[in-house]
């Protein structure tokens, strides 16, 4: 209760900045759709998107006093596996069964657009998806973003991502592999709640920091804490678009309230057909933090990252649980792009086509290579350990659609026994920003 009481205020607190503090408008050229990498862009014609048609996209429309825009989006994956001896035995222990399959992801329809005649830069979003794994369909990110120059960011109220882990909070269409590794599973993909996210250009430091409660969305999937507090801030050492060269630095802390005092990890090895092959089951804790670091170099075609993450669990009646994992990348494109940088949220975004495949071009192609591990063992708690490798790759054929030929070769620690398994899938993925 008491959680809910403080993001209250700091709502009520909100309200008051924007009531008596009215600044002018943003007018930097990427302006925020949410929080996850899509942007209105500045037009030409004025800061307040004067009623110019020929700017519009054919999604986009205006009127006197907003503009408008309408988005979809589809996944869909294709699975098959090669499974060793060891781990058929290890399925059978965990009563799992992999079959080769074809599964929607997931649909999503994006209703979003902006204010033109406030005097504070304001937006709004509205997000249902249909998740292809729980056969539901979900809100996804809602609300309002809000600008705040004088803080040289913007303020995020509604359910959005928390804000920890550029990879989390990427959109995930605009992915460098086709899944987040699995170490960041433990972190729920939404949460109901406030945002800040800045960028100090002259420092070249970012922020990202939230406060979030189950006030609205107690009993939906997602929803594993009561409350959850986040401070993702970084660094750009290196920002130079003459050069086309980015090194990134990022350090990130969150501490959340597990729902009923108790919790449950469990991971997918990065292929959303697959069920969960490691897997906690259901422990007591009345707090857990999770801390991590993450890193990106980009030059040019070419980008090398990695995050590093600890999850810890805590109880009065037991000792500390501690879960850890991270990853590695390497992406090259093989055509003459690179994928975009953006210091509004401090992400990577959707990688720009040159000349898509329906205008005679080849579209963009990038191969990517990503080895990841997550453990869930500690303590009392033996949920096994999950390695994998992936190797890929990724073909932009326009800008609405992309397709992903995936090569995976896991390795599992479960039931005492080591296994591994091989995976063959491909994805294809449409997405109208």
């Amino acid at each position: 209760m008491k959680h809910t009481v403080r993001f209250l205020i700091l709502f009520l607190l909100l309200i008051e900045t924007l009531n008596y503090n009215c600044y002018s408008q943003d007018t930097t050229k990427s302006l925020p759709d949410g929080t996850n990498g899509f942007y209105f862009n500045a037009r030409a014609a004025d800061s307040e998107f004067a009623i110019n048609k020929k700017d519009l996209a054919p999604n986009e429309f205006v009127g006197s006093t907003a503009m408008f825009r309408i988005g979809a989006g589809y996944i869909g994956d294709f699975t098959a596996y090669a499974q060793s001896k060891v781990f058929k035995q290890q399925m059978d222990s965990a009563n799992l069964d992999l079959s080769p399959h074809y599964q929607t992801r997931d649909f999503r329809m994006l209703f979003s657009g902006r204010f033109l005649k406030t005097k504070r830069y304001i937006a709004y979003k509205f997000a249902y998806m249909y998740d292809g794994d729980a056969k539901v369909w979900l809100v996804r990110e809602t609300g309002l973003t809000i600008g705040v120059p004088e803080l040289k960011g913007h303020i995020f109220i509604g359910r959005t991502k928390e804000g920890f882990s550029m990879i989390k909070v990427m959109n995930g269409h605009s992915g460098i592999n086709n899944e987040r590794q699995m170490a960041l599973d433990p972190i729920p993909i939404l949460a109901d709640g406030i945002k800040y996210f800045g960028y100090l250009p002259k420092s070249r430091i970012f922020m990202n920091l939230g406060a979030y409660t189950d006030l609205l969305s107690k009993g939906q999937s997602f929803s594993t804490f009561s409350s959850q507090y986040d401070a993702r801030i970084g660094w750009l050492p290196v920002y130079n678009n003459n050069t086309n060269k980015i090194l990134h630095v990022a350090f990130n802390f969150r501490y959340g309230k597990p729902l009923n005092n108790q919790f449950t990890i469990k991971s997918r090895p990065e292929s959303n057909p697959t069920p969960q092959l490691i897997n906690t089951g259901k422990f007591e804790t009345n707090g857990a933090t999770s801390i991590g670091g993450e890193w990106y170099y980009r030059s040019g075609r070419f980008m090398v990252g990695s995050e590093v993450i600890t999850h810890n669990f805590y109880s009065k009646d037991s000792s500390t649980l501690h879960f850890y994992g991270g990853d590695l990348t390497f992406s090259y494109f093989f055509t003459k792009t690179s994928r975009p940088y953006n210091t509004t949220g401090n992400i990577f975004g959707f990688v720009p086509v040159h000349k898509s495949v329906f205008k005679g071009g080849w579209g963009e192609w990038e191969g990517v290579l990503h080895a990841s591990t997550f453990n869930l063992n500690s303590g009392y708690i033996h949920g096994g350990q999950m390695t994998r490798v992936t190797a890929m790759v990724n073909w932009y054929v326009s800008k609405t659609s992309r397709m992903e030929f995936i090569y995976g070769y896991g390795v599992l620690d479960r039931f005492n026994l080591k296994g591994n398994v091989q995976f063959f899938e491909a994805r294809l993925q449409i997405t109208i920003m």
